[in-house]
């Protein structure tokens, strides 16, 4: 029987630690491990601007049929600029729809191992599923260093030892923005530096995209990825739309490759559109429809652009709000003020993790990565006197 060599393998962390806070029965329990976003009230809403043009597809659609592999055209189309700016590109890049930006990266993964990649650099942390998805395309996943963790900076000359010692046509993973699950990003001025090594070293850049307009803006956010791809003659981009237009079961996303001209680029899209039909023939419609509608409607972008704003604003002051506890026991919260995004990653031992879900039922992935907007109002006051007692306990 063939299925007898299969071997069991373990639960999802995260799911495990889902479990384990839906049954705990403490009124005061904190969530800071799964990574959607949350309002005050610990609900992920579905945007207005969303919700309106779902209507709108669902009084206008009327048929459906198959998109093709390459999926909502104008999806894609009316994307672009938000990620690589007003600048068209026609004759060197191309882009596809893909299930959600994971599906992305599986798709960019498989392209590089059928052009010969053989291995890609991936800086430490990184988010979890990074390594898998391009292991299981049979790509060698090469982990670097890359956070001075104590400052919580980019640690830039690490990240250019790295790029040194890599091999020409090796790929490299680089978070566009809002790294998952540190929030530290590169300065723009590491952002020049990291473009310029890779060029030199002849690398093949693939960034993931997954938070735009959740850091600074929707043009800052893009900065360092639109460094880059001027840097290079080829580049991936993976996009995701789960966290900026709240489509998480949607599974919407986008993929594009940068290539030297135009006939490369062509060679490229055919490769993409083979790859994407053997793997899910054609994608989803009802997440991309929707952005799309949003998009191409000059109100509907404008709330939705403003709903935005409010996701970002709302972590921005929660970030202002831990930085504002200053040290509380043996963890420095002040850093994380500097961070960007939904995520940031404490130093705390998988012994201490566990304390603070046991003492205090304060849930959190054993890295130490925390979802910042799992914080409720008074969560944060609560989870700095918790660091404080976790001190005092002497737990290491």
């Amino acid at each position: 029987m063939p299925f007898r060599s299969l071997v069991a393998q373990p639960a999802d962390s995260l799911l495990r630690l889902i479990g384990a806070f839906r049954a705990d029965p403490r009124a005061h329990k904190i969530d800071l491990g799964v990574g959607v976003f949350r309002d005050d009230h610990g609900h992920t809403p579905v945007m207005q601007a969303v919700k309106q043009a779902e209507m709108r597809l669902i009084a206008t659609q009327d048929s459906k049929a198959y998109l093709g592999p390459e999926g909502d055209k104008g999806f894609v189309a009316l994307l672009e600029p938000l990620v690589f700016g007003p600048t068209p590109a026609a004759d060197r890049r191309c882009g596809l729809q893909t299930p959600g930006g994971t599906g992305a990266l599986r798709l960019g993964a498989e392209l590089l191992a059928k052009a010969g990649v053989r291995r890609i650099l991936i800086g430490q942390p990184s988010w979890a599923n990074h390594a898998p998805v391009f292991a299981a395309a049979g790509i060698v996943v090469v982990p670097h260093a890359m956070f001075d963790m104590g400052a919580q900076t980019v640690d830039l000359p690490a990240v250019q030892a790295a790029i040194g010692q890599a091999e020409a046509g090796d790929a490299i993973l680089l978070h566009g923005c809002c790294h998952n699950p540190t929030g530290i990003d590169p300065t723009p001025e590491d952002w020049q530096a990291i473009a310029a090594a890779i060029a030199d070293s002849r690398l093949v850049p693939f960034i993931d995209l997954a938070y735009q307009g959740l850091g600074d803006n929707m043009a800052s956010d893009a900065a360092g990825t639109r460094a880059v791809i001027d840097a290079v003659p080829f580049a991936l981009v993976a996009y995701s739309c789960d966290k900026n237009f709240g489509l998480y079961r949607e599974r919407t996303g986008a993929l594009w490759a940068t290539a030297p001209d135009a006939e490369a680029r062509d060679i490229v899209l055919s490769n993409l559109l083979a790859l994407a039909r053997a793997n899910w023939s054609m994608p989803p419609d009802h997440g991309a429809a929707a952005v799309r509608i949003v998009l191409e409607d000059e109100q509907l972008a404008a709330d939705w652009r403003g709903e935005l704003d409010a996701l970002r604003t709302r972590l921005q002051g929660l970030r202002a709000e831990l930085a504002a506890i200053g040290r509380a026991g043996s963890v420095d919260l002040a850093p994380l003020g500097r961070g960007k995004g939904m995520f940031a990653t404490l130093p705390l031992s998988p012994t201490q993790i566990e304390w603070l879900r046991a003492t205090h039922g304060i849930y959190m992935a054993g890295s130490g990565r925390i979802n910042i907007a799992g914080f409720a109002p008074g969560d944060i006051t609560r989870f700095g006197e918790a660091l404080v007692d976790l001190g005092r306990a002497g737990v290491a």
